[in-house]
């Protein structure tokens, strides 16, 4: 092994090693939202409490990325003889499909009537094509769109959309938001940074408007405040029907302290 491969391959190694450091140097001031979480849990006086982040907008591509793995095992089956299944272009087409209501997903907010008239104009389009006797000739245009992609193509794919969600996943641990039935805290860094809003200088707002981000789970909680100068916090969740629930539950309650100090006689 050549120097320059010994200093590629300790370049990991060191950077694994730096962030035990790190951790371990700083794990007393980090406060992660799982830290958050316990805390909330463990107050007496608590008793629901919502804590969520924004997730980047990549974990949209989940469907994608279950199939880029299914993929990826039909194609090393394939490669190694153990199965003869659907040509190599077919399974690229029908990823690529995938990948396309993804990113229709992504890019833009379809309401239910968007759905409907989409649906509306495909069907316009194959009645148009029938009556003119072209459907054959049209479905054959898309059987010679031959993508092929191998095992490997499939693996790496899944790995850079699973990437950008965990990453997602990290940030979140640092800029959240915790919502408790007398106040909100708003943690925006790995430590003490962050704000306590009372209750009565913000309200809450849940947005399923896009119907088929919603069929995925997903929806957005909007935090407006009293003040008009700052900007409305807008949040993308998963299981958004469970978290619109949790916030009515809270937002309808107020905690009062049982603890009590008596004084010293």
């Amino acid at each position: 092994m050549t120097g320059t491969q010994k200093v590629v391959l300790a370049v990991p190694l060191l950077l694994v090693v730096a962030g035990v450091i790190a951790w371990l140097a700083f794990r007393k001031t980090i406060r992660t939202r799982l830290r958050m979480k316990k805390q909330l849990r463990d107050d007496p006086d608590i008793h629901e409490y919502l804590v969520t982040f924004n997730w980047s907008r990549k974990v949209l591509y989940i469907p994608t990325i279950v199939f880029s793995l299914v993929a990826c095992v039909l194609m090393l089956l394939q490669e190694h003889g153990q199965w003869s299944g659907p040509a190599t272009g077919l399974l690229g087409g029908i990823w690529v499909g995938v990948f396309f209501v993804n990113f229709l997903v992504d890019e833009y907010e379809i309401s239910i009537k968007v759905l409907i008239i989409a649906v509306l104009c495909v069907l316009a389009l194959f009645l148009w094509l029938s009556v003119l006797g072209w459907v054959d000739d049209f479905l054959k245009f898309f059987g010679h769109l031959a993508i092929t992609i191998d095992s490997t193509g499939y693996l790496l794919l899944a790995i850079i959309f699973t990437v950008a969600i965990v990453i997602s996943w990290i940030r979140g641990l640092f800029y959240y938001v915790a919502i408790t039935p007398n106040y909100m805290n708003l943690q925006i860094g790995p430590t003490e940074t962050g704000e306590q809003v009372s209750r009565e200088d913000y309200s809450t707002r849940i947005d399923t408007g896009d119907f088929l981000e919603r069929m995925f789970g997903f929806g957005r909680v909007i935090i407006t405040f009293r003040d008009q100068r700052r900007q409305p916090i807008v949040m993308l969740v998963g299981k958004v029907g469970k978290v619109a629930k949790k916030i009515e539950s809270i937002r309808g309650k107020l905690v009062v302290d049982t603890h009590q100090v008596s004084n010293p006689v």
